[in-house]
């Protein structure tokens, strides 16, 4: 057990916080200690069911049932123990002097509520102001936090906006209440790189104006490390280690520690495999994809240009990344090359055949050796299908098979993938995050197609289970060869898997070439933007770690 130091002047103090499953049974959270004091940032860092979220939510007096903290816990709070307030009370702290940024804000957020309604909330309950003073105050926040028309956002509804969006009116609805303490429950998982540290930056610049501590909640050891101070390691509810988070980060003591740090992103010093004489396989040249317009009401809008005269080439056997911020069209891009979107005009050809809107049997035949690993294994797996029945689905269209030939096929599948059988029999909602994203990409294989697309893959995954899943693509495509466009955010993601690179922004290729030379000598001012906002550790020759934005500096 580790016991953090008394501290009388912490504004929040967590001793022996133990969460159980009802009064007896299992602990999710064990005999947790720490201390925060007033404007300090501290980390709660750990892989999915570490018990972080909950310890957060112990604070605020939100757990679900049937969770409860045991008679020993004390959570004390400006001098108070939170888990012996009454309700009443404990109603008056949560908003008004705690505040709580969500994981996902579009849960968060009510979708039949205006902005304006959101977030006049908080100032209705905890303070005493007159409706045009709350709309003032709601307007003054939104220009603070730059959005370019707060009146129309008052207006709007949380759908109307981006992710970042959502999260950054998120941020301003519980910073107007000038909280005291700020807990972030992973208030950038699935952000692309320059939007998470819009966020972030956003989320220092309000603490600090009001003198507000924040406790993170994290599994991204690289974004902790150039924002927070402080961090403590959990693992199956207990805290394994804590300290600075650069000594952490450089020298972990605790062999789950070693274990993160080890899942952070690196490359060997081997370079690229790309070999610049092998077979072209997709071709694509001058590409355009528009959205028409949606109509509401009496009123089109303006139709978009999602992929804007786009030339590439991949090659037999490769990984060609597509990296860009949200809304940039990569994968539209992605989705157009499997055939599930039309462009708009230029041709798309697969082994010298065009293919893009081209209905014959024999355009047919080949887009069955493309497949395509969706973003969110969980909306993209039928959930009312088994496991075996999911992966055997492509192989119906192959007739040379029976169902004898296809259950044994798809036990080969899943040995490869790293499944268990026992899963076989199982239904989606019954796997963990990583175990869908690999029956996904079982079934992606299944035909040994010759290209797949990996959309995101592990956009939303912990660390070690995202460092397994990237080795998984790896492995599988030096075993059959095929070649694969990973579109994708993370540039740590990006930079362990890929051959070449293509940087993409309003739906144009600014920048392509080696991994190598992308990372190292980025020529465009967009991917030098990227990577500067990429909290990415360079750890390819065990110096210690160094701070990509500090290297692209």
């Amino acid at each position: 057990m580790l016991v953090a130091t008394d501290n009388n002047n912490a504004m929040l103090s967590v001793r022996n916080l133990s969460i159980s499953v009802g009064t007896a049974g299992k602990r999710v959270v064990d005999e947790l200690n720490f201390d925060l004091a007033s404007g300090d940032m501290l980390a709660l860092v750990g892989e999915s069911g570490s018990g972080k979220t909950m310890a957060a939510r112990s604070i605020l007096g939100l757990l679900p049932a049937p969770l409860v903290t045991t008679p020993e816990s004390t959570i004390r709070f400006s001098g108070h123990d939170l888990t012996r307030l009454a309700p009443q009370t404990l109603r008056a702290i949560r908003g008004a002097e705690i505040g709580m940024v969500f994981q996902e804000p579009m849960v968060s957020l009510n979708p039949a509520i205006t902005i304006g309604e959101q977030m006049a909330e908080g100032l209705r309950l905890h303070r005493r102001m007159s409706r045009a003073e709350i709309n003032d105050r709601s307007l003054a926040m939104l220009e603070r936090i730059r959005i370019k028309d707060p009146g129309k956002c008052l207006a709007a509804y949380p759908h109307e906006f981006s992710g970042g969006m959502r999260q950054r009116i998120m941020l301003a609805s519980v910073m107007l209440l000038k909280p005291r303490l700020l807990i972030a429950d992973e208030p950038t998982t699935a952000l692309d790189t320059l939007v998470q540290r819009d966020v972030l930056d956003l989320m220092v610049e309000l603490t600090r104006e009001n003198g507000t501590a924040v406790l993170l909640i994290s599994h991204d050891l690289g974004m902790v490390s150039h924002y927070v101070r402080d961090v403590v390691v959990m693992r199956e509810g207990k805290a394994v280690e804590q300290g600075n988070s650069s000594e952490v980060l450089h020298a972990p003591r605790h062999d789950y520690t070693k274990r993160l740090v080890d899942a952070l992103p690196k490359r060997s010093t081997g370079g690229s495999r790309a070999a610049s004489s092998g077979e072209t396989l997709v071709e694509i040249s001058n590409v355009v994809i528009d959205y028409p317009g949606r109509r509401r009401l009496f009123v089109r809008t303006e139709p978009k240009r999602a992929v804007d005269g786009v030339d590439l080439t991949i090659r037999r056997g490769e990984t060609l990344a597509l990296v860009g911020a949200s809304g940039s069209g990569k994968t539209t891009l992605g989705r157009a090359i499997v055939g599930l979107v039309k462009p708009s005009s230029g041709t798309i050809s697969f082994l010298g055949k065009a293919i893009a809107g081209d209905r014959s049997a024999e355009a047919h035949r080949q887009r069955r050796d493309m497949q395509i690993v969706f973003q969110d294994p969980y909306s993209s797996l039928d959930p009312r299908q088994r496991i075996a029945d999911i992966v055997a689905e492509p192989l119906r269209l192959d007739t040379g098979m029976d169902s004898r030939k296809r259950t044994t096929r798809v036990g080969e599948i899943f040995e490869e993938v790293g499944l268990t059988p026992e899963l076989l029999q199982r239904f989606p909602h019954q796997l963990s995050g990583g175990q869908r994203q690999r029956v996904a990409i079982a079934r992606a294989i299944a035909r040994r197609p010759a290209f797949v697309v990996a959309d995101e893959p592990v956009s939303a995954l912990d660390m070690t289970v995202q460092k397994q899943v990237l080795l998984l693509i790896r492995s599988l495509q030096e075993r059959y060869g095929f070649a694969c466009l990973f579109v994708s955010h993370d540039l740590g993601a990006v930079e362990q898997v890929a051959d070449r690179v293509a940087v993409m922004q309003d739906g144009r290729i600014v920048e392509i070439g080696d991994r190598d030379q992308v990372f190292d000598h980025p020529r465009h001012p967009y991917t030098r933007s990227l990577l500067d906002a990429a909290m990415l550790i360079d750890r390819r020759f065990n110096d210690g770690a160094v701070s990509r934005r500090a290297a692209v500096q």
